[in-house]
């Protein structure tokens, strides 16, 4: 990890955070024209997730001040909002929750949120409402702490799976580059050709994790020869625990295997990870040229590995 980070970038994330801080209105003396701030919904929320919360769990989940987070609930006891009593298992520890009028505050405060969101996402077209959400999990995935599956697993097509290559090839990449319907088209017709005459020296995968499709990869024939690998994707939660670099492993075996002297792709310049794989892989660059036909302004490349 690099311990210097450049002043532009601490910049850019701070401009993104006054951005979207200003969009949902949370410097705004009260959340969605609430009495309450930001950090009073969010306790809020987070004891209508459950019936009785431990104050010291709450005060942890949420990185609270003791004093804050102790004069928030006295407050909000005092407005009706809440009980405070002990916990059923250790009397020395305090614990809250919601009375039915916290409830009925969680309620409109649940609905102000998500018709505020609503209003947001309808001002927008449909590409740019993946796009955005595409982003948002990108961030989700980076900063957060969701635990990782342990295990992955590479199986053969079955039945569906030529169609949710399809789908998720066009909405991933048009959510997180912004790809036009073209390049939807185009894996269809690869998938469509693969359907209908592979044979042998050829072959596809999934990666799955926990019974969900989280990747794929395909090898197919070029020529006597020469393979083509094609249609590597990794899905967004499954980033990072090496299903790609796998992928690519098993379509290089199989080519290997098959008795194949080349194996080649396409790619654009803009797909970082995917071309650190291939470069991982003993892959080298060969020809560029440049091409809109996707949307963006790319430049397409080759990249070859001699088997």
């Amino acid at each position: 990890m690099n311990s210097a980070v450049p002043p532009d970038r601490i910049d850019a994330v701070r401009a993104f955070n006054r951005f979207y801080t200003s969009v949902i209105g949370v410097l705004n003396e009260g959340l969605l024209q609430t009495p309450y701030s930001l950090t009073e919904a969010r306790v809020v929320f987070e004891l209508a997730r459950r019936d009785a919360c431990e104050v010291a769990d709450l005060r942890r989940s949420l990185g609270l001040d003791a004093g804050y987070l102790s004069r928030m609930l006295t407050r909000f006891e005092g407005d009706g909002l809440i009980v405070r009593g002990r916990a059923e298992d250790d009397a020395r520890r305090q614990s809250a929750r919601l009375t039915d009028r916290g409830r009925e505050v969680f309620q409109d405060l649940d609905s102000r949120s998500a018709a505020q969101i609503e209003q947001i996402l309808a001002g927008l077209p449909e590409d740019e409402q993946r796009r955005l959400l595409g982003a948002m999990a990108a961030i989700e995935e980076i900063l957060g702490e969701r635990p990782r599956p342990a295990s992955y697993l590479l199986r053969p097509l079955g039945p569906g799976d030529l169609g949710w290559v399809v789908q998720r090839h066009g909405a991933l990449y048009a959510a997180e580059y912004g790809y036009n319907t073209t390049f939807e088209t185009l894996v269809a017709r690869v998938v469509a050709e693969y359907a209908e005459s592979h044979g042998p020296g050829e072959n596809a995968w999934i990666a799955e994790i926990d019974g969900r499709p989280a990747g794929t990869i395909f090898c197919v024939r070029e020529s006597e020869r020469v393979a083509r690998l094609r249609l590597l994707l990794v899905e967004p939660f499954a980033r990072g625990r090496g299903v790609g670099g796998r992928l690519v492993e098993e379509c290089v075996r199989f080519a290997r295997r098959s008795g194949y002297e080349e194996l080649v792709l396409w790619t654009h310049d803009n797909l970082g990870d995917a071309r650190r794989l291939y470069e991982r892989a003993g892959f080298e660059l060969g020809e560029q040229e440049p091409s809109e036909e996707y949307g963006p302004r790319l430049t397409e490349q080759t990249w070859r590995l001699k088997l």
